[in-house]
């Protein structure tokens, strides 16, 4: 992928340098790569960068463009979050209260939300039931971001399904990482290797410094694919204004 210096980069886009560090620090463009004291841009920037240049052309604020640009990270389109008639409502709002009942649930997801959909929720470690009516919210950030989805049309349903697709796959991540180092010292499954309680201590630590550096190993690659999903979706919405011109 190609990378601009700064300058480059607004010779590019048709717009300052100044502006390039404005709409970042409104943070509608993210930062460049860092190496050294250079900072260095990619072909997504150019992307966005043009974008927010032919949204203000349009008369859009700031404030609605960073919310159209959030909307884009999740693959939106852009007259979804128009006909919620609601920009920016109770996106990040959601209070994590340490209980909620089924009506409230309702409030967040939707009216149509069943007993099966709070299940299946529990079931991914979301919510946890809480005496006869009640539910507490075990993991808020997962809560939010699916009140944020279904706030302006994503079905229930189908992120509840994506959630367990996701998990599904982890899981097979997971199992990777802590394999690297298992079976270097236990062998494959149906072999055999001595150990004493002193090696198998052993394991289970290097198994645990694994930890973070898997963490950090599947972020990078997930921004990294996140980015490439996020330029096709600006170039959807920078197409679809174009056609509307």
């Amino acid at each position: 992928m190609k990378e601009y210096r700064i300058d480059d980069l607004a010779r590019e886009a048709g717009v300052s340098v100044r502006n390039v560090r404005v709409y970042q620090d409104r943070g509608l463009l993210l930062p460049p790569r860092r190496q050294g004291r250079s900072g260095w841009y990619s072909e997504n920037h150019l992307a966005r960068l043009r974008l927010i240049s032919r949204m203000l052309d349009r008369g859009y604020t700031f404030a609605t463009i960073r919310e159209l640009l959030t909307a884009a990270q999740y693959g939106l389109r852009v007259e979804d979050l128009f006909e919620t008639g609601d920009i920016g409502g109770r996106w990040g709002s959601i209070r994590q209260k340490a209980r909620l009942t089924m009506a409230e649930l309702r409030k967040l997801f939707g009216e149509r939300t069943t007993a099966a959909d709070i299940e299946r929720t529990t079931e991914l470690g979301a919510l946890a039931a809480d005496g006869e009516d009640g539910y507490s919210v075990r993991r808020p950030q997962l809560v939010q971001a699916a009140s944020a989805l279904v706030e302006v049309g994503v079905p229930l349903e189908d992120l509840l399904s994506l959630a367990e697709h996701v998990r599904a796959d982890l899981q097979d991540v997971a199992q990777r990482f802590v394999g690297l180092v298992a079976d270097h010292y236990l062998g494959t499954v149906g072999s055999e290797r001595d150990l004493d309680p002193d090696k198998v201590r052993e394991i289970a630590t290097l198994i645990n410094k694994v930890r973070p550096d898997a963490n950090r190993v599947v972020q990078v690659l997930l921004a990294e694919s996140m980015e490439q999903e996020i330029a096709k979706a600006i170039g959807r919405a920078a197409d679809q204004l174009q056609t509307d011109e």
